[in-house]
Order: C-alpha cells, then structure tokens, then sequence
C-alpha cells in the first residue's frame, strides 16, 4: 500500500494538470478496493491494477460494520496516523497549488474532483479532520467560497466543510473565529449564488445550528451589508507536522444551539425560524435540547 501511495503521492505534487489527474485516480482506485467488496473472480493481479488505473467497476459498498475489521482498511488507517502517508495532507497540499493556478475549465474539475476525495478520506478517516482545527487548512476552505468561484467548486466545498466541522468542536471554533459564518451568509445573500449553492448553504447552516458532539475513535468576499471577512491568513498560519495536534483551539469547549444561534443571527435575520425548524423535523436524527 506504501508504494502505491507513494506514486499517487508523486503525481499529486506536481504542477502538471494531467500528473495530479492521474494522482487523484490512484487515490480514488485504492480508497475504492478498501471500501467496496471485491469480485471473488478477480485475481490479486486484476485488483492491483486496477487500483493503478483508478478503477473501481462492478463492485458493492462493504458493509460499514465489517469495514473496520477489513485488513485493508486496518492498514490504511494506520498509515494514516502518520504525516508520510497522511492523504488528505497531500490533497490539501493539491488543492492550495491549484487554487494559486486562477480559474478555468480544467483546473476548476481538478479542484471539485480534489475536493470530493478529501471529503471521502476525512469520513473514512475523522482524525485527519483535526487538520482543519489550524487555520492555514480552514482558510483553504473558506478561500473557495469565494463568490468568483464556479457553482460545483461551491458545492463542494461545502460538503468538505461539513466533513471537516463533523463531530470535531475544535474546528468549529477555528471556522468561527476566521470569519465563517460570515463568508458562508454572504454567498448566501448574495445574488449570484446560485439556487443549488444556496440550498446546499441552507443545508449547512442547520447543520451548524445543531449540538456539537465531538469525535470519539481511534485517535470577492462582500456581502450585501457591506461587511467583509477577513483577508485569507494561510501565508502566516503555523502547520507543524503532527496530524492529531490540532492545538489550542482543541481545548475550546463546545457551543449550545441558543450560542451559535447568537453567533449566526449578527449576519442572518430570522435565525430563530431555522432552530424552530430543526426542533420540529430533526433533520439529522437529533433532537435539539
């Protein structure tokens, strides 16, 4: 697994638009062999190679309460509690070179397609979600929101963010203090945004708005007011090496509905109509204290 890791690890750090395609189709073949059941007539030989290619056809979801004791999967985790084969750094690393390449077509799909598998590693992984607990990776995130940014660049983002603030406080904290909540109101108010990105924005606020539980495993931005968040800090940010370290912000306590209801409610009118909504429906399966 370290050797294909390794190759993917390679294409990934490249400048070369075509390498990091090639570099994100072996991370999504192999993530695909460890979470989806394997055809009983394909050979070992068949399987590597088609995690080489990125493959992934003619196969089922493993059942999610025998994944953990796959030994694929055992590996994987493993590998990934250190910094060397740590995926989702490398993915985050992917994704600040192709953000500093500007916008087109092509490198817009790189991005979404980056996006989608860091969504993937941080739900099959959530201790690498304390990365997003520095804020040179939350910034990352919130640099994508920019209103100059495609509708599926949004969306994705938006789910990856999601990902990351899932059962992880720490993260919440750092998102707040970097001005979130006001780069995600913004889009929202914004009359370019368009209707998808504004749903799935209205999606993250009742996510946001609900009970914090925190993780226990294994270990142009201006808005219609005028208000504006601030500048992006992932030049000056720390990142130190570690990837359960996510640092102070990891001490925060976690945050009541009626607190982040308050927090939101300085950038959204009518945010008590949003709590009394996930009182009602519980969206999530949770109920609201």
């Amino acid at each position: 697994m370290e050797s294909l890791l390794s190759l993917s690890f390679d294409y990934l750090s490249s400048f070369d638009g075509v390498k990091i395609r090639k570099g994100l189709k072996q991370v999504e073949g192999l993530l695909a062999q460890i979470c989806l059941s394997r055809s009983t007539n394909s050979t070992a030989a068949e399987r590597r190679r088609s995690v080489a290619l990125g493959g992934a056809s003619e196969q089922s979801p493993k059942d999610l309460s025998s994944l953990k004791d796959d030994p694929a999967f055992r590996e994987f985790f493993k590998l990934q509690e250190g910094f060397e084969w740590n995926v989702g750094i490398r993915l985050i690393a992917c994704l600040e070179r192709l953000l500093g390449k500007g916008s087109n077509g092509q490198n817009d799909l790189l991005i979404v397609s980056t996006l989608d598998l860091l969504h993937g590693v941080l739900l099959i992984h959530p201790p690498s979600r304390s990365l997003f607990a520095r804020e040179i990776y939350m910034n990352l995130l919130l640099d994508l929101l920019d209103p100059s940014s495609c509708p599926a660049i949004q969306s994705s983002t938006l789910l990856t963010l999601v990902t990351a603030l899932l059962e992880t406080p720490a993260n919440t904290r750092t998102f707040e203090n970097l001005d979130g909540l006001l780069t995600v109101t913004s889009l929202f108010k914004s009359r370019s945004t368009s209707r998808e990105v504004k749903m799935k924005l209205m999606e993250f606020l009742y996510f946001y708005l609900m009970p914090e539980t925190p993780y226990c495993g294994v270990g142009s931005r201006q808005s219609s007011g005028g208000l504006q968040r601030s500048p992006s800090k992932r030049l000056g940010a720390s990142s130190d090496k570690s990837i359960n370290g996510p640092g102070e912000a990891a001490k925060e306590a976690t945050r009541t509905t009626v607190e982040k209801q308050r927090l939101l409610g300085k950038y959204l009118p009518n945010v008590e109509d949003l709590v009394e909504d996930l009182r009602e429906s519980a969206p999530y399966g949770a109920s609201l204290a």
